[in-house]
């Protein structure tokens, strides 16, 4: 399904390119949680159990070395508070009294005098604590060693998987990138660690084509390429916190509900913007700058509802599941299935309905479309819903399978959709998923050789050199200028 617009083409594929460069910077420099999130396979003194939560405490050298001796507190809920002196050889731990967020203070003046508190570096560290699950904190000391995050930690069940770095997809569930064994480009790769990082790659590529074909439909059936789809994934993960989380309702229920207003809205929008608009001729870089207020408005809106903070949607901790060799959440297994389900059934629609042979009629070419007897502006509405919906539906298992978000999520996952469809192919659905899962699969396998912070860079340098190389994508067809 391709759409024959070659200015609407080419300015996007423009704004996506200076996008890309101009995020690649950003990326580069942002500070990582994944060395200080990952959960750490070694004995801990506080057992959590499904009445239990506990916090640990590690404090590392250069050479990724426990530090012996040094104190910290743990202060947190109901004015709980905890002095703990690390062993050295494994995490301290405590088991704090109920969930909720705990402050860690390091004390300097403990530190060997030759390893001190690295310039710049942080002494508090926020934690989340679950119940059935050990949230960590590390601490890095000595003149070699990285600052660490400000706010670095995970939560790990007893089994050893589920912690996450809030937004950005990162988990424990391998144990690959462990805080104890380093960066991951200073590690000896084994098959197993590779084999693994193929399933996570697949689960992010799954998730991120589910969302990714949403927007591919919309720019194939208008020429738009609408900025403001990541805050649509994002809407669906805060919802599904509110209705599951805060209002205790069934996941299926809340799940289903934060969906369903969630296609409401790709409704409201084409009703009340972009259907106005394109009866007015609006050209279509005045529409991408719409997307993008639509976006900030949306960021901003979502931080309203769930806080600046990183929020679960489930209140407990997901448990491990290994399938083939990989290890993952039972609620990554089941997100995996659920997207795959959606995607073949979008495939279906597409190729096998009435409705959808009009989708890629108007995709083709609206006026032919329109001549045949199809109303250009019910396909397009439907396909706003659609988007919307399977956006929202994405976002909600990335939320629950990663174990938190916070409200940058969508932007933090938008030029990564736009690498996606473009590898793919702008204005193909089904592009969208083969781009995603590549992009996805060169997230994960990159986190084997270069630092974490790096990941989501280089599927922007796929990005820039698809639109170098080969502009239409893997599945696009060329398009003739002039």
């Amino acid at each position: 399904m391709t759409a024959d617009r070659p200015p609407h083409a080419n300015a996007a594929r423009r704004i996506l390119a200076a996008l890309a460069i101009a995020a690649a910077p950003v990326l580069l420099t942002a500070p990582s949680a994944a060395a200080s999130t990952d959960a750490q396979d070694v004995a801990i003194d506080c057992k959590p159990d499904d009445s239990t939560a506990c916090v640990a405490v590690t404090v590392l050298d250069e050479e990724n070395d426990g530090v012996a001796d040094v104190e910290l507190t743990i202060a947190g809920a109901d004015s709980f508070s905890a002095t703990i002196t690390t062993p050295g050889d494994k995490p301290a731990s405590v088991a704090v009294p109920e969930v909720g967020r705990y402050m860690v203070t390091i004390d300097p003046s403990t530190l060997p005098d030759d390893l001190p508190l690295p310039d710049g570096a942080a002494t508090e560290l926020e934690v989340t604590a679950q119940r059935g699950g050990t949230a960590r904190a590390v601490f890095r000391v000595g003149a070699g060693a990285a600052a660490p995050s400000p706010t670095a930690t995970a939560t790990e069940t007893t089994e050893g998987g589920a912690g996450t770095d809030a937004g950005t997809g990162t988990d424990a569930e391998s144990g690959v990138g462990a805080a104890p064994e380093g960066d991951a480009s200073k590690r000896a790769l084994s098959l197993g660690q590779v084999w693994q990082q193929f399933g996570s790659g697949i689960r992010f590529g799954l998730l991120l084509a589910l969302a990714s074909i949403g927007l591919n439909l919309i720019f194939g059936t208008t020429g738009l390429s609408n900025f403001a789809h990541g805050e649509q994934f994002a809407l669906g993960a805060a919802l599904g916190f509110v209705f599951i989380n805060q209002m205790g309702m069934p996941l299926l229920v809340g799940g289903l509900l934060a969906i369903a207003i969630c296609a409401l809205t790709g409704l409201a929008q084409d009703a009340g913007i972009w259907r106005p608009l394109r009866r007015r001729g609006t050209p279509i870089m005045q529409l991408m700058i719409v997307t993008i207020g639509l976006s900030i408005t949306l960021q901003y809106v979502i931080q309203l509802m769930i806080g600046g903070g990183s929020e679960r949607i489930l209140s407990r901790n997901p448990r491990p599941l290994t399938l083939g060799g990989i290890t993952l959440s039972t609620a990554s297994w089941t997100s995996m299935v659920v997207a795959l389900v959606c995607i073949v059934g979008i495939a279906w629609f597409l190729t096998r309905t009435r409705l959808g042979r009009a989708t890629r009629a108007v995709s083709d070419n609206p006026a032919l479309a329109a001549a045949t007897g199809i109303d250009p502006d019910k396909i397009v509405r439907i396909v706003w819903i659609m988007a919307t919906s399977f956006a929202a539906l994405a976002g909600l298992m990335w939320g629950i399978s990663y174990g938190a978000f916070n409200w940058q999520l969508g932007v933090q996952l938008l030029l990564l959709m736009f690498a996606a469809v473009t590898l793919g192919g702008l204005g193909t659905a089904f592009g969208a998923l083969v781009g995603s899962i590549l992009i996805g699969l060169v997230v994960e396998l990159s986190n084997l050789v270069i630092q974490s912070d790096l990941r989501y860079a280089s599927a922007l340098v796929i990005l820039i050199l698809v639109l170098l190389f080969r502009p239409q994508g893997i599945l696009g067809r060329r398009e003739r200028i002039g």
